[in-house]
């Protein structure tokens, strides 16, 4: 009896050992490949959109249960998106809440890029903050932090003196260097693949770039706002804040 209970006993050491493995290949085949965890308890679900993306049908999007969209407006000093004012007229009339992102430069001036957000989407109806995503990605390499942040947050400064709302967008390598630091007190658009973010630290989460969205044409960003409903009514779309 002792010898097969320390038999057993090896068995089991075995199993147990292999089922370890097994959960630690597991976990480490879904960051390589970059899967994303369920998202199934966020309750508010929304895409980004570029003209990258090319011609878009909105009223599917709706119907596929999404409710807001985020379009690319600008880019530095000079670049606007070519097809902002047409999705976010065809994204309006589907019924999605919108709003509009500025892709930031580290080599151009803040109130330049303010100036160039803030002309392309003046008489524009956004139901959502302005985003100034911040990464690293097309970004030239050698500039500080300390100076990316100081015209960063300049830009931020610049657009709300103009009764703009103001979020950040970043992944998590920008939040360590840029957004734990002088930009902290604004909400933040996280771009995260594999970890699911602490809701009460972010305010959209950015979950893959390979989505497939009926009514766009290939990979697609989603996102969902990580709050409630009456979160996302105070926070995103301004309600009894004035």
């Amino acid at each position: 009896m002792k010898g097969y209970g320390r038999t057993l006993m090896a068995w089991a050491a075995v199993a147990i050992a292999l089922l370890a493995i097994g959960v630690g290949l597991w976990l480490w085949l879904r960051r390589a490949q970059g899967v994303a965890p369920s998202v199934e308890r966020y309750e508010i679900r929304g895409l980004d959109l570029s003209a990258h993306n090319g011609p878009v049908d909105f009223d599917k999007v709706k119907e596929a249960g999404y409710e807001f969209v985020y379009l690319k407006a600008t880019e530095g000093v000079r670049f606007k998106d070519a097809r902002f004012r047409r999705n976010l007229a065809a994204a309006r009339r589907a019924g999605l809440k919108v709003g509009a992102y500025h892709f930031f430069r580290f080599d151009s001036p803040a109130h330049m890029q303010a100036l160039n957000l803030a002309q392309s989407v003046r008489l524009q109806q956004l139901d959502l903050p302005l985003v100034i995503d911040m990464e690293q990605w097309t970004n030239p390499t050698g500039h500080l932090a300390d100076s990316v942040l100081r015209h960063a947050a300049q830009m931020a400064q610049l657009l709300e003196s103009q009764g703009y709302r103001v979020m950040f967008y970043t992944n998590k390598r920008g939040q360590t260097r840029w957004i734990r630091r002088d930009l902290r007190s604004y909400p933040l658009w996280i771009c995260s693949l594999v970890d699911i973010p602490n809701p009460e630290a972010y305010t959209l989460w950015q979950h893959s770039h390979t989505g497939r969205v009926p009514g766009v044409r290939g990979n697609v960003d989603l996102n969902v706002f990580c709050g409630s409903r009456g979160q996302w009514e105070r926070e995103m779309l301004g309600k009894g804040t004035q």
